[in-house]
């Protein structure tokens, strides 16, 4: 990770079906934090690369979400090795990886976005080679503020995701995310019982992949005459 490198860190745990989702949305706090009104919102992900692979090659992912009206571009490097093999972090809950982001447009031209650190590093892995679709999520996300006393440590984020390749659908996603602020992050302490309290959850399990890395597994797996 360079100096100029933002850090995304998060819990990441996997469900079944949308019940510990429906229980989270409904909570009034989680461990020893009060939890935001939800927000839900559907958002549209399209992960892009070249055709011949060169993000991931060297472990990128390039995302571009569609929401309310905006694209926004968002470039993620590969994880730490504290992402997954902390002590005391849920089994590999936590994870932790370069990022940058910035604005889009609905096309796969980075030459037609506005400027930003994403879109300069973007061009940089690619060698300036064409981008394509590697596949969609279609997810139905809803979002709740995560604050200890008067700090927001965090937001959580329940979605439910539709994995879509070629024009057909392959397959869905249930995912818990609670993406750390700075602040939040530093406090290893809280973050601790943070996974604790999510991980006591009837049907969420720790989740050491991505939802880039399921969506694949759920692409290349064989169909069902």
């Amino acid at each position: 990770m360079s100096p100029a490198d933002s850090l995304e860190v998060e819990l990441k745990l996997a469900a079944g079906d949308r019940r510990p989702l429906e229980r989270l949305a409904e909570a009034a706090g989680l461990g020893p934090t009060r939890l935001g009104p939800p927000s839900t919102v559907d958002e549209l992900d399209r992960y892009l690369d070249t055709a011949d692979g060169r993000l991931a090659s060297v472990r990128w992912a390039c995302r571009l979400r569609s929401r309310g009206g905006r694209a926004i571009i968002s470039l993620k490097g590969p994880r730490t090795e504290s992402g997954t093999t902390t002590p005391g972090f849920a089994g590999g809950a936590l994870h932790s990886r370069p990022e940058h982001e910035g604005p889009a447009g609905a096309g796969l031209d980075p030459a037609g976005w506005p400027a930003s650190e994403a879109r300069e590093r973007l061009q940089r892995l690619t060698r300036g080679a064409q981008l394509v679709e590697r596949l969609a999520l279609r997810q139905r996300r809803t979002e709740r503020a995560v604050r200890a006393g008067d700090a927001r440590v965090g937001t959580l984020s329940l979605d439910a995701v539709e994995v879509r390749h070629g024009g057909r659908r392959c397959g869905e996603l249930f995912v818990v995310e609670l993406e750390l602020t700075e602040g939040g992050a530093a406090d290893r302490a809280l973050v601790a019982q943070l996974a604790a309290a999510l991980a006591a959850i009837d049907g969420l399990e720790p989740d050491q992949l991505s939802k880039l890395e399921h969506a694949l597994q759920l692409v290349d797996r064989p169909r069902v005459p």
